[in-house]
Order: structure tokens, then sequence, then C-alpha cells
């Protein structure tokens, strides 16, 4: 079925609400820098982790990054230690999957028009804006109250974002994948891999960004403002519509979008939230 305008004009609006809830706890937070007695136990402050969190600010940026990368880029020698064989193992094994199932799911989302007025309303244009004005309404509201909470809720999204796209650099220039985008009709779609660009600026490949960054940002805020129960829900629920955009939209086979929303969790609740 064809998504007739008015669904689509109603997905639209629905985007704007989310962004609009994204911001919400932020306004409801009493501001950190308050002179005001300590919360009562009738108004609990929302980020009720804040002291277990990470310290960031912009001058810190770049040093936590750095910090970032070498944990990324040595967590193999975890593995080798037989440390956090699990998730891993998990991941891969999920990852896989979907890898080999990719040619033969990705022929029914290039060839259907019924996701044509969902694809429109989650377009890659239009996700990337919502995902980078979640945080930036967050920022501003920060801002405006003079809360160093929210302030900082912004900043570990936007790490969270760069030690995932730094990432994404590299596995986009080795593993070089055509988008589904880019074969006819029914394929065949089993030579995805080494056949496409290795220009790590490319749209599609391995993995995803946006799904990425939808799950990197939703992990970021999900945890911070926790205490409002509704947020998770809202923020894991927009991160999973965008990266099922990036699928129906053929812009990504499956197992690009898993694995980008899993490298966006794992970096955003792992790496770049405990405290150091």
């Amino acid at each position: 079925m064809i998504w007739p305008q008015p669904i689509c004009r109603a997905v639209c609006t629905w985007l704007l609400l989310a962004l609009f809830a994204a911001a919400a706890p932020a306004l409801s937070q009493q501001s950190s820098d308050s002179s005001a007695s300590p919360f009562s136990a009738q108004q609990p402050r929302p980020a009720v982790s804040a002291a277990s969190d990470r310290q960031v600010s912009l001058r810190t940026f770049p040093t936590n990054f750095a910090a970032d990368q070498k944990e990324i880029w040595l967590f193999p020698g975890h593995l080798a230690k037989a440390q956090h064989w699990l998730p891993a193992v998990a991941i891969a094994g999920v990852t896989s999957a979907f890898i080999a199932s990719d040619p033969y799911s990705a022929p029914y989302f290039r060839t259907t028009n019924s996701f044509s007025g969902f694809n429109r309303a989650f377009s890659g244009v239009n996700t990337a804006a919502f995902i980078a004005a979640v945080p930036a309404s967050i920022y501003a509201v920060g801002l405006i109250k003079r809360d160093s909470y929210a302030q900082s809720t912004t900043l570990l999204a936007a790490e969270a974002f760069a030690d995932g796209f730094a990432l994404d650099l590299a596995f986009k220039g080795v593993t070089g994948r055509q988008q589904p985008l880019q074969y006819t009709g029914n394929g065949p779609y089993s030579d995805s891999f080494f056949n496409g660009t290795h220009n790590p600026f490319h749209s599609g490949g391995f993995y995803s960004v946006h799904a990425m960054s939808a799950f990197a940002v939703a992990a970021v805020v999900a945890h911070r403002y926790r205490s409002h129960r509704w947020v998770p829900w809202v923020a894991y629920g927009m991160a999973g519509a965008i990266s099922f955009a990036r699928v129906t939209s053929s812009n990504h086979f499956p197992a690009d979008v898993f694995f980008g929303g899993a490298m966006g969790f794992v970096i955003a609740r792992y790496v770049v939230l405990p405290a150091r």
C-alpha cells in the first residue's frame, strides 16, 4: 500500500512533536547552577546519575575524543584477554546473519512502492536534521536555563557521534560495500562487499551513519534522562524508525543498519558515558 499524503504529513508532524518531546526533560529540569536548596523527594532531579557520568566540556572534548579512539581501536586486545566476548559474539553473529540474508531481503525493498510516503517523511536529509536538532535543542535549553547538565548531555551526544563517525570512515573505506540502490530489480545482491566505492564519504556502505547517529544520540538522551520513563521509549523508538527508513529506501542493507545502530549504542553507552 502506498502511503497517502495525509499520512505523510502526519508522520512529519510526529517528527516535530518528537523533537519537542526530546527537549522536554531539559525544560522540566531545574538548573544545576541554581542556588536553591537541594532537590526534595517531591521534585527529584531527572538526572539521577550525573555524578557517575563522564565530565565533558568544549575544552576537554578533543582530549576525550582521543581517549575514546584509543579505547575503541584497542578493543581487540580485550577480546584477546577473553573479555567482553558475549556481547561481541552476539553483535557479530546477528550481523553475519543479516549479511547472509541481505541478498534475499533487499530485492523486496528495492522493488516495492509500499514505503514511498514513509521514505519521503524519513528521508536522509530529514532524519539527519532531526538527529542533529535533538541535541541542539537540548543545548539551547541548557543555555537559556544556564543548566550545565543539559549542555553536557549535548556534548556527550556529539562525542558519541564523532567516535562512531570516525570508526565508520574506516569500515566504509575497507569494505567498499555497494548500496541496494546500485542494483536493478532482483539483483543479484550477493556481491555487494568490496565492489563499491572505497570513498568513506560516499552514501551507503557498511555501516549506516544514520543508524549509528540515531542510536548514539538516543543512548545518551535515554540514559541521562531515564528518570522520565517515557524518554527511552521515545528516543529508541525514533532511532528504530530512522534506521528502518534506511532499509526501506534501499540506501542500506539490513546488516549495515543493525551494525551501525549497535555501534552507536555501544560507543555511547560504554565508551563515552562512563566516568573516567
